[in-house]
């Protein structure tokens, strides 16, 4: 049988194809037959013949992998540990030679590739892509002339090793054709002189080949490189200055404001009171202009109070009921006093001392750790999919964050005895925004709840509430919340979460609905959260703002209440972090203004009577609202002593996760990593966090599996990864058109009688 002629006269660089006959040894009976191979990108592949290649593959070996070992002149075996192993056979030693060639050049790169795609995470990660138009491609462009780079090193470094075994090769036979005498062997001596020269002539060229393609792109590539390279040393340079003059500019201003002087707005000017856009610093801010960089196009929503003309102040009765029936009012209408005395009228709350609770935890240790060398690669990613370490949390977990909004349950306890919606409206609307009260310090990410589990808070003894939550979805990461009070009312809600990283800041956007039902007057409230943004990622203290806008609906009388959360500015002349609200009835007249901020306190005021006022810039006219003197609805709770080292947490807060008996198995006081990062052990917690994401991925793979053997399907009621919430159902709202996850009954049951049986096991 002849010699096959290889498809090129030198040996193919990493990446191209060699083609050819060899003989496999295929048993005893057929011996060794005739068949067609392949090497390309690292894989051996074989044919009986070249009209195969198109529809009909033999086999294929992984050089990666594989083991490349010679047996005699023509023959080598590749094994790649026992599982394939192929015997071939060379028509010649020079043919057999090239294939070894090939082979290993085709070994090393297959290895070599392998080892980059392992690592491709760690070694370019950290190369951010160059900023401007056209930077992705600048940036694929260099990374893949690197990569070419790279192969060819290797080729040469494969090259060098053949040289060195075949020039000793080729030495040995120099020096045993010197010691032989003229005889018969001189002819055989002579003829493995000239094959091994002649293998180390095609090393030698492949060799020269590789070193003639690695000069030639090195040479056409330095200039733009050297050019490239200044340019992004200058970029540093640059950037550096850059974060640090916005570093000392953030201390500079952070030092101007917490000197600057903020009166009330009450006291800056006695004609008025709120108004959108307008200084809460005095009026002579007013008269400079130059300090105006805030967009100074009117608010089309926004609004003006004044005090109310002096007749409206009257407090006899004969008077109220003349001011009804002077403005028109219905009989409904009320004095504000019917507001501010509520909490004068009602009874003390009976108080049953159950238990000491908890006034302090172990304070947070001083572990530092750079955010943004964790964060810079996650820029545009999901939260709730980033690893995060437990350095960057609160011993807390999210259904222990969603229970807090309990803190001030006494303006629902207030507004289940209101006679009025309207007066009703306005306790659910401070309700609303007293939620956010408790996050103005928080910087630390709670725990991102299992699948599964719950936790409770019942406070039925001593508050008149019991609380229940439970993390009803994982993809995407959603949590329930149902309390009920024997005071007559009850709150639940369904959140997800969808947060981005954006460089400088993170905005955590909540998704769902909030509802509040009154039995007395089975009014049923339902609210949306706004988005909460977490700056200062890069340099400087970060920091909580809220923004956005509410609309509360009492979906029974229509009436509403529309509340603004201004977004913080460092120039802008407002109140930080202010929150303002008007309180609408079904047919849009105006009763209440809400006004205050969400980190301190909320005032309400009496709307007595409403104008539009002098168009503002761009035309856009407001509404002028005559009002009674403001008066205090909700103010925050001051932290108990210390809380700066204690994350900031509330009284509230810090009893969450204390220990209690009788809680389900499911329960977040159970959690061993949270438990531990409280104690202060975070390497531990790190440690247990991973070992409760894999049992919890290793849970849902299980359920997955499950579910195809089952061939659930959506239509038939089951769960998008086959998972059904044990204490809450899925129901569709038709008052409100929400679809949300409902308390279904059970729980305080079994906890009575310790029957936890069900619970699954999550920790």
């Amino acid at each position: 049988m002849s010699e096959p002629k290889p498809p090129t006269p030198t040996t193919p660089t990493p990446g191209d194809t060699y083609k050819g006959w060899l003989f496999k040894w295929t048993n005893y009976i057929k011996g060794y037959q005739r068949r067609w191979f392949v090497l390309s990108n690292g894989l051996l592949s074989y044919y009986r013949s070249q009209a195969e290649m198109g529809h009909t593959c033999r086999g294929t070996i992984n050089l990666a992998t594989a083991n490349i070992a010679v047996e005699d002149s023509c023959n080598f075996v590749i094994s790649n540990g026992g599982a394939q192993t192929y015997h071939l056979k060379a028509s010649s030693e020079v043919e057999r030679q090239r294939w070894i060639t090939a082979l290993e050049l085709a070994k090393a790169k297959a290895v070599h590739m392998q080892n980059e795609s392992d690592d491709s995470g760690d070694e370019f990660s950290a190369v951010p892509p160059v900023s401007g138009q056209g930077g992705g491609s600048h940036h694929s462009e260099v990374q893949s002339t690197l990569r070419t780079l790279s192969s060819k090193v290797e080729d040469l470094t494969t090259c060098n090793d053949l040289i060195v075994k075949h020039g000793s090769a080729l030495q040995r036979s120099l020096s045993e054709l010197e010691g032989l005498r003229v005889g018969a062997d001189t002819g055989e001596k002579i003829r493995q002189v000239t094959e091994r020269a002649t293998l180390f002539r095609i090393t030698s060229n492949a060799m020269i080949n590789a070193c003639r393609d690695f000069l030639s792109i090195a040479q056409s590539n330095s200039k733009r490189w050297q050019k490239a390279l200044q340019t992004e040393r200058d970029q540093r340079i640059r950037l550096e200055e850059t974060l640090e003059q916005l570093a000392k500019q953030h201390n500079h201003l952070e030092r101007a404001f917490r000197g600057a002087t903020v009166l009330p707005a009450s006291s800056s000017n006695p004609n008025l009171s709120i108004k959108s856009g307008v200084s809460g610093k005095g009026d002579a801010s007013d008269e400079d202009d130059d300090n105006e960089f805030f967009d100074a196009i009117e608010d089309p929503t926004g609004f003006i109070t004044v005090p109310a003309d002096p007749k409206y102040h009257r407090r006899s009765g004969s008077n109220v009921s003349g001011i009804s029936s002077e403005m028109g009012m219905d009989d409904q209408s009320f004095d504000e006093l019917s507001l501010a005395s509520n909490s004068e009228s009602l009874p003390p709350l009976e108080l049953e001392p159950v238990r000491q609770r908890r006034t302090r935890i172990p304070d947070k240790p001083n572990y530092y750790l750079n955010l943004w060398s964790i964060m810079k690669n996650c820029i545009g990613k999901e939260l709730s999919k980033i690893p995060m370490p437990v350095n960057f949390n609160e011993p807390l977990s999210m259904l222990q964050r969603l229970s807090e909004d309990l803190e001030y349950y006494e303006l629902l306890d207030k507004g289940a005895k209101c006679h009025n919606s309207l007066e009703q409206m306005c306790y659910v609307a401070a309700f609303t925004v007293s939620s956010y009260s408790t996050t103005v310090h928080r910087t630390g990410k709670p725990f991102n709840p299992l699948l599964g589990e719950t936790f409770e808070l019942d406070r039925i003894r001593e508050s008149g509430y019991r609380s229940l939550c439970e993390q009803v979805s994982h993809h995407p990461p959603a949590a329930a919340h149902h309390a009920f009070s024997e005071k007559g009312w009850t709150l639940r809600q369904e959140i997800t979460l969808a947060s981005k990283f954006r460089g400088k800041y993170l905005s955590i956007m909540p998704l769902g609905s909030i509802q509040c039902i009154f039995d007395k007057s089975n009014n049923q409230y339902s609210w949306k959260k706004v988005t909460t943004t977490v700056h200062n990622i890069i340099v400087g203290k970060l920091w909580i703002d809220q923004s956005g806008e509410i609309d509360v609906v009492n979906h029974k009388t229509g009436d509403r209440c529309h509340l603004k959360f201004a977004p913080y500015s460092y120039f802008s002349r407002d109140v930080p972090r202010k929150v303002t609200g008007v309180v609408t009835d079904k047919d849009g007249k105006a009763h209440y203004v809400l006004s205050g901020t969400w980190d301190e306190k909320m005032e309400f005021s009496r709307i007595m009577q409403s104008s539009k006022g002098d168009n503002g810039t761009e035309g856009k006219q407001r509404t002028v609202y005559q009002t009674l003197k403001p008066k205090e609805i909700w103010r925050k709770n001051p932290l108990p002593e210390g809380a700066e080292n204690m994350y900031y947490f509330s009284s509230l807060a810090l009893t969450l996760n204390e220990s209690e008996e009788g809680v389900a198995p499911t329960d977040s006081r159970r959690r061993p990593d949270q438990r531990l990062m409280e104690e202060g052990h975070w390497d531990e917690a790190n440690a247990e966090k991973q070992r409760l994401e894999e049992k919890q991925r290793s849970t849902r793979r299980e359920r997955e599996r499950d579910a195809v053997k089952v061939a659930a399907t959506p239509e038939e009621g089951a769960h998008p990864d086959n998972y059904q919430a044990m204490w809450f159902e899925k129901i569709h709202d038709s008052a409100s058109g929400e679809t949300l996850h409902v308390y279904k009954g059970g729980y305080w049951e079994a906890k009575e009688q310790g029957s936890w049986e069900m619970c699954p096991e999550i920790f």
